[in-house]
């Protein structure tokens, strides 16, 4: 698993943007896949997670209902829609591979093996 998280960028608050996490390495298909962010001086957080099998999701409650994660399994991609984006929501944005083989939904960090690099979002107030 080789990941390349895209799509960040500077929005203003209530806009959107859609972030994309490509698999240029072996596609795997019974894998969960998470979206974290770390802003200055924080700890990295989770945002939300899918099972690429069956579309499964998880979300933070920060994010519930204006994010939505979503896999397309012929791209081997993840996004990341991200509406009513607010100032707090500023971050690096990373993406994450569990390919640990369990069934889970997680949301530790720990628990994800694979990791992309960040794509800053920024949001004006």
């Amino acid at each position: 698993v080789q990941l390349q998280a895209s799509g960040g960028g500077l929005v203003q608050a209530g806009g959107s943007l859609r972030l994309s996490c490509i698999n240029s390495g072996r596609a795997l298909s019974n894998i969960g896949m998470g979206w974290f962010r770390q802003a200055p001086g924080r700890e990295r957080e989770f945002v939300a997670s899918i099972r690429l099998k069956n579309g499964w999701t998880y979300y933070a409650d920060s994010v519930k209902g204006r994010f939505t994660i979503s896999r397309d399994a012929a791209k081997n991609t993840v996004y990341l829609g991200m509406n009513d984006l607010k100032p707090e929501d500023t971050a690096v944005y990373y993406c994450a591979a569990d390919v640990s083989g369990l069934y889970r939904l997680s949301s530790t960090a720990a628990d994800y093996a694979s990791w992309g690099q960040g794509t800053q979002v920024t949001v004006s107030s």
